[in-house]
């Protein structure tokens, strides 16, 4: 069963009155040992509601009272959320009677306190041990004084109910508290609160404020919801205030009407900015979270197998809206996947017995196939769920899916096993048997015949989860809004670490799967340490691609943000590592394979949950007067069921994950150069700078090193904004590199400079292209493109190619191990009237091209000989002038220096060199202008 949260029915004696307290609530059994004796063959009584639609409900009720008062305020930061519900109601009626106060409450969310003041007696509530509830409940009942009562609520809500039996005159206060962390889904947070105050309240406010330190994306009450034309959203760059403030008349359903219109659930949907696919480390009173939400990747492709209860209690709506949802979903699904049906009452049959691809083809025959669908019969989920593992691993074996696929099983039913095997705990472990580790399992149960904690149990044993779809007009909505969370795998294999010795009591950092919109999140303790930053390390593959991203946050400036927010949640890193860190126990708890397993972490559970006052289905709220004289005691009890799931049961113990640092070191050739000696600047014996090195910056100025010579060419390219210049070509590594030029804002002199804004390495043997931006680095392969911001260190493996981004800074790419360049970022003031943001390009000599090599660079990779004579002083005495005899051509050139920005970006490290006038006419072959390309990816024509 369900029920609700319980307090004692006690009696207050104050001034000759009697109050009588009743908060409703039923313990799982009235004659039950210590707590972990009275659990019920090893895991929570079934869950089932006999009726699935929602009661009448009221916040306040009573039939002649006066609501002075009805305030909501939640304080939502960094996603986790405090909402506090508060009433004033006075009895002015003639008569004692009883005043209800009743909250709808999400099913994740945790009551953490519950104060009521009745004349001027206040009860104050706290979390203790379930046993110790227990205890005090027999004793109210020996007395005649205790009262219980189940109540089953709408989809997605629970309800918290009081009443106080109080005389005519009085006054009372509730109080009630509650904490829940929010959930991303489909791209979107999401807060909901229900509001029905049963009749007109002169103060009737709801306040939701919204603190997010990287930046809110967007916040907004859906249009076309009940109170949204009466609600106002103020929002800066990281807070929103969002208020409710209804007038009496605009609560009113007409003119002139008594009754409230204001009867429904308000939501608030926001979004955050995110800086880059690393995720956001918040670091907070001792404790740290941190966010992982990564976006523009390619989704990696899906196998899946549908299983789909056809049994005789399916038929009518239950069966047209599945068969509704389901030609959505097929409709939904990509030629790069494979999928399957299989439909079963006391028989199983399958449409395939293999995974087909879904073609067009494919897709109408199964959606043909969905719509003759009649339901008749018992249900065998054993045999059902079996045949469809087996398929999956057909398909595996025999290499009909791509490794870096997604296989899973959707599992769609609406009652218990009644053929085959039904005895739950034995499918279950069939299942687990002969799922493979990259196999999942996701569960719909629709309605309430179904067994609700088996479909979850099952699906969370195989790193799934499970939804209760309920079977009403929208069902065919459900069912394909849970698909759509599911529908698009982003990355497997997700591992977040910490340094182990600056972290402790972490959550679940090992993830099977990340899909599209929703959030990954770990959260622990901080170790005492000297340091000023935490770091984290997160590995993944996506699909086409092995990633390996790193991000660190500073200890001290979310307190310092806090500090200063007069509406955020101070302790909310703290609340978060506990709520996490107690489902994550639910969750495991309800799949510990012994008796002694179960106790531990239930002991744990219980702990933390008196630590953190929250009530939980192990622990219940003592609700005591501050009068110790009187001391009389209610009890607030959680539902049994744990439907605060929000992560996964396959949480390592604390200590148990091995740290795997990954620090990003450049290549040697990469580190900066020293400064130049004397002799190098005066040019009385060559440069040793920058070694090995070729490179392009600035407005763009080229460095060839000839390193038999040991000595430096500079030229300039002046060419035009939007033109692409050929950097490598080299068609036999299959390897070309090219630039695209912006200009400055500004001409200066009449002349308007230019810069690399664009840099793309791209691959042809591996089908590769790494194109680096000024604002973001993409890397394309086929299909497949994924974007990744400068904000963000991270190493990403595709085929041949390593990819290694520094925060900021510069990007890596090596192909192979035989051909490296770096890119440097250069940043300017957002407000420069002339200067735009640009990048450099710097390659070692020794990268091993193909002897068909060219380009602007390429072509010095068979060094030309090269004579500098006739050296003389200049028209700048600072400057010597000479002849340089290259390629058959006497040149003049120039001794100067142009800038090496490894070791400093802002003002960069001198290169002395001799400098070709006229775009390196003579010393390059050709003019400057056949090296322009149509595209960043073209190769240069023959020459």
């Amino acid at each position: 069963m369900k029920p609700t949260f319980l307090l004692l029915s006690v009696l207050l004696f104050c001034q000759s009155w009697a109050f009588e307290f009743v908060i409703d609530g039923e313990w799982e059994s009235e004659t039950s040992g210590p707590l972990d004796q009275y659990e019920e063959s090893g895991r929570y009584r079934r869950n089932i509601v006999t009726s699935e639609v929602e009661e009448d409900f009221e916040a306040i009720q009573g039939n002649d009272i006066t609501v002075k008062s009805y305030k909501i305020e939640s304080r939502i930061t960094s996603r986790f959320a405090h909402t506090i519900v508060k009433s004033s109601v006075v009895n002015s009626g003639s008569n004692a009677q009883s005043i209800g106060f009743n909250v709808q409450i999400p099913k994740q969310a945790f009551i953490n306190n519950f104060t009521m003041n009745v004349n001027g007696i206040t009860f104050v509530g706290s979390v203790k041990e379930k046993t110790v509830a227990r205890n005090l409940y027999a004793q109210a009942r020996a007395r005649g004084k205790a009262a219980g009562i189940v109540r089953t609520n709408s989809q997605a809500m629970e309800t918290f109910k009081t009443e106080v039996h109080v005389p005519p005159g009085s006054k009372v206060e509730f109080e009630l508290h509650y904490q829940e962390m929010l959930q991303r889904k489909l791209g979107i947070y999401q807060h909901t609160l229900h509001i029905k105050p049963g009749r007109l309240v002169p103060q009737l406010q709801v306040d939701v404020y919204i603190f997010e330190p990287k930046g809110i994306k967007f916040v907004k009450v859906p249009p076309g919801e009940q109170f949204s034309e009466v609600t106002k959203v103020t929002h800066t760059i990281d807070k929103a205030h969002v208020v409710f403030k209804p007038t009496l008349q605009q609560q009113r359903k007409c003119e002139n009407c008594t009754e409230s219109s204001v009867d429904g659930i308000f939501t608030v949907i926001y979004d955050v900015e995110r800086e880059s696919n690393a995720g956001e480390l918040q670091v907070s009173d001792g404790h740290f979270v941190q966010f992982f939400a990564p976006s523009d990747l390619s989704p990696l492709s899906k196998n899946i197998v549908f299983v789909i209860d056809v049994s005789g209690s399916m038929w009518g709506l239950k069966m047209k809206q599945t068969v509704e949802a389901m030609k959505a979903i097929l409709e939904d699904l990509s030629m790069d996947d494979y999928f399957s049906i299989i439909d079963f009452n006391h028989n199983v049959r399958c449409w395939s017995e293999d995974l087909v691809q879904a073609s067009s083809i494919q897709v109408d025959e199964a959606k043909k196939y969905i719509q003759n669908i009649k339901p008749n019969g018992g249900t065998n989920i054993n045999e059902a769920l079996l045949r469809a593992v087996q398929m999956l691993v057909r398909a595996t074996n025999h290499g009909v899916i791509d490794p870096r696929s997604v296989s899973m099983i959707i599992l769609v039913s609406d009652g218990d096993p009644t053929v085959g095997v039904i005895k739950l705990s034995t499918i279950q472990k069939n299942v687990k048997r002969v799922m493979r580790e990259e196999f999942s399992l996701f569960s719909l149960g629709i309605g309430f015949d179904v067994d609700f904690d088996f479909l979850e149990r099952i699906a969370m044993d195989n790193r799934g989860m499970a939804q209760r779809i309920y079977a009403n007009h929208d069902a065919s909505e459900q069912l394909k809004s849970f698909y759509s969370q599911v529908s698009s795998p982003l990355l497997r294999t997700i591992n977040i670490n910490f340094p182990e010795s600056a972290v402790s009591d972490v959550t679940q950092n090992r993830f099977d799967k990340f899909f599209r919109g929703s959030e990954l999140i770990v959260s622990g303790k901080l170790q005492p340490t000297d340091l000023t930053t935490l770091q984290s390390f997160t590995t993944a593959s996506a699909a086409n691609m092995d990633l390996n991203i790193q991000t660190e946050a500073d200890l001290q400036e979310i307190d310092s943000m806090l500090s200063t927010q007069q509406h955020s949640f101070t302790g909310f890193a703290r609340q978060m590592w506990a709520y996490i860190t107690v489902n994550q126990l639910l969750a495991e708890r309800s799949l510990a394979p012994t008796a002694n397993k179960k106790r531990k972490i239930t002991q744990r559970i219980v702990a933390l949950a008196v630590e953190h006052q929250f009530v939980t289905p192990l622990t219940a709220m003592l609700v005591e007067s501050q009068d110790q004289e009187n001391a009389e005691r209610l009890i607030a009890d959680s539902p049994k069921d744990s439907k605060h799931g929000c992560c996964s049961a396959t949480m390592p113990s604390p200590g148990s994950m091995p740290v795997q640092h990954v620090v990003f070191q450049n290549p040697p050739w990469a580190q900066p150069t020293p400064a130049p000696t004397l002799g190098e600047a005066t040019g009385t014996h060559q440069s040793i700078i920058p070694g090995r090195i070729n490179l392009v910056d600035n407005d763009p100025h080229f460095i060839i090193h000839l390193p038999k010579t040991n000595m430096d060419i500079c030229f300039n390219i002046d060419s035009k904004p939007g033109h692409i210049l050929n950097l490598i070509s080299d068609p036999g590594t299959e390897v070309t590199i090219n630039g695209k030029l912006v200009g400055s804002k500004k001409m200066k002199n009449n002349k308007t400079s230019t810069y690399f804004g664009t840099i793309s390495i791209y691959s042809k043997t591996d089908g590769v292209q790494v194109i680096v931006g000024t604002q973001k680095i993409e890397l394309m392969e086929d299909k497949n493109n994924h974007s990744f911001s400068w904000g963000e260190t991270a190493e990403l493996l595709l085929n041949r190619m390593k990819v290694v981004i520094v925060k900021e800074q510069q990007v890596t790419v090596m192909i192979d191990g035989g051909i490296s360049v770096m890119v440097l970022l250069h940043r300017v003031w957002k407000k420069h009237p002339v200067q735009v943001d640009f990048l450099g390009i710097y390659m070692p000599n020794d990268n091993k091209y193909s002897p068909q090599v060219h380009g602007l660079i390429g072509q010095f990779a068979q060094e030309p000989e090269v004579k500098v004579f006739a050296m003389h002083k200049g028209k700048d005495p600072k400057k010597k002038e000479a002849i340089m005899e290259v390629k058959g051509n006497k040149i003049a050139v120039t001794r100067g220096w142009q800038k090496d920005y490894r070791l400093d970006k802002k003002r960069g490290s001198d290169v002395y060199c001799w400098f070709v006038h006229s775009n390196g006419k003579g010393f390059i072959d050709g003019s400057y202008s056949s090296y322009i390309l149509p595209q960043l990816d073209s190769f240069l024509p023959s020459l």
